[in-house]
C-alpha cells in the first residue's frame, strides 16, 4: 500500500481509503463487532484514510469510527463531513450557514473523541449560502486548530474555484467509477490545476461492479439500493451486461472485478478511491487491487467497454440529484 499526497497541505494518505458509511446505514443491518474488526483489519493492511460523516447513522458512524480509531490516532487520517442535516421530523436539509459549521464541527469532535479533524468536508453545497461564507467559517476552524484541512463534496467547478480563493481546498469527494466517468470532463483537470486531490466515492458502483448482484432480488431487504435507478428494472439488466464484460477482463488478469475496477481508478495519479466495506473479507479483497498492474492495452480495452455515459439510469433518484451542485 503506497501513499498519495492529499492536496498541497502536507497530508499523505494510503492510495486506497475506506468508506465507513455502510457500517451504520443504507446497506442493511449494523454489525458493530464486524465493523470494528474491519476497521482494525484495514489498518493492518496499510490503509490509513477513513471516511465518515455526521449524517451517517445520525452520529452513529462517527462514534463507531472514533471509538476504534482514536487509539491509532497518530497513524490515521480521519475525514468527516457536515451540511447534510437531519431535521426533527426526519426530513433532510442542506445547511452551510457559518454558525452551523461551527456547531457541527464541535459535535463531530465530541462523537469522534478527538481534538482535531484531519479533513473536514462540506458534504453538499448549500445553494442558499455563498460558498465564501461557508468556507470562511471552515477556515476559522483551521485557524483554531480544530481542523487540519478542508474539502468539498459534489461541488461544481465554479463553486470549487470560489472556495479555493478563500482557503486552500485539499480534496474534492465525488462519485467516480467505471460507470460514472463524468468527472473526467471538467473536475479531474480542475483538481489537477488547483492542486486538489480527487477522492472517489462509490468506486465500485455501490457494489454493482463487483458482480455480487445478478438480479434485483439479490439486494437485501431494506437496502437503499432498491431505490437507486441503476438497480431497477431494465437499467439493472443493461448494467449487468457491463459487469459481465468487466468480469471477462478480470479473469484474464487473474483478479476480481472489484480489484480491476479499483486498479483502473488507481491509474489516475491524482485520485484516491475510498471503497466502502463492512466486512474484513471485502477490505482484504479491495486492498489487493494495488497489486494489479494494467497495461496501456488493458486500460484501452476497459475504457472501450465502459465509455463515459455507459451506465443506464441516473446515479441518484431525483431528490438526490437535486442536491448535487452542478
Amino acid at each position: 500500500m503506497q501513499k498519495r499526497k492529499l492536496g498541497s497541505q502536507g497530508l499523505e494518505v494510503s492510495e486506497l481509503g475506506l468508506g465507513c458509511m455502510g457500517m451504520s446505514q443504507f446497506y442493511g443491518p449494523r454489525d458493530d463487532d464486524e465493523s470494528t474488526a474491519t476497521l482494525e483489519r484495514a489498518i493492518e493492511l496499510g490503509i490509513n484514510f477513513f471516511d465518515t460523516a455526521d449524517v451517517y447513522g445520525v452520529g452513529h458512524n462517527e462514534e463507531l469510527v472514533g471509538k476504534t480509531l482514536r487509539k491509532h490516532r497518530d497513524k490515521v487520517i480521519i475525514a468527516t463531513k457536515f451540511a447534510s442535516q437531519v431535521l426533527p421530523d426526519g426530513k433532510r436539509a442542506i445547511n452551510g450557514r457559518p454558525e452551523y459549521v461551527r456547531s457541527a464541527c464541535e459535535a463531530s469532535l465530541k462523537r469522534l473523541g478527538v481534538d482535531h479533524i484531519d479533513l473536514y468536508y462540506q458534504h453538499r453545497v448549500d445553494k442558499n449560502v455563498p460558498i465564501e461564507d461557508t468556507v470562511g467559517a471552515m477556515a476559522d476552524l483551521v485557524r483554531a486548530g480544530k481542523v487540519r484541512c478542508l474539502g468539498l463534496s459534489e461541488a461544481a467547478p465554479a463553486t470549487i474555484r470560489r472556495a479555493a480563493a478563500v482557503h486552500p481546498i485539499v480534496a474534492l469527494q465525488t462519485e467516480f467509477s467505471l460507470w460514472t466517468r463524468d468527472p473526467e470532463d471538467e473536475l479531474l483537470p480542475l483538481c489537477q490545476d488547483l492542486g486538489i486531490t480527487f477522492v472517489a466515492y462509490s468506486p465500485l458502483g455501490r457494489g454493482f461492479l463487483t458482480g455480487r448482484f445478478r438480479s434485483p432480488a439479490d439486494i437485501p431487504s431494506g437496502d437503499w439500493r432498491h431505490n437507486n435507478p441503476r438497480f431497477q428494472g431494465e437499467n439493472f439488466q443493461q448494467n449487468l451486461a457491463l459487469v459481465h464484460r468487466i468480469e471477462e477482463i478480470a479473469r484474464r488478469k487473474r483478479c476480481t472485478p472489484a480489484q480491476l475496477a479499483l486498479a483502473w481508478l488507481l491509474t489516475h495519479p491524482n485520485v484516491v478511491p475510498i471503497p466502502g466495506s463492512t466486512q474484513r473479507s471485502r477490505v482484504e479483497e479491495n486492498s489487493a487491487a494495488v497489486d494489479v498492474r494494467l497495461t496501456s492495452d488493458d486500460i484501452a480495452e476497459i475504457e472501450e467497454i465502459a465509455p463515459k455515459g455507459v451506465a443506464a439510469g441516473m446515479r441518484y433518484p431525483a431528490a438526490g440529484m437535486a442536491a448535487v451542485n452542478r
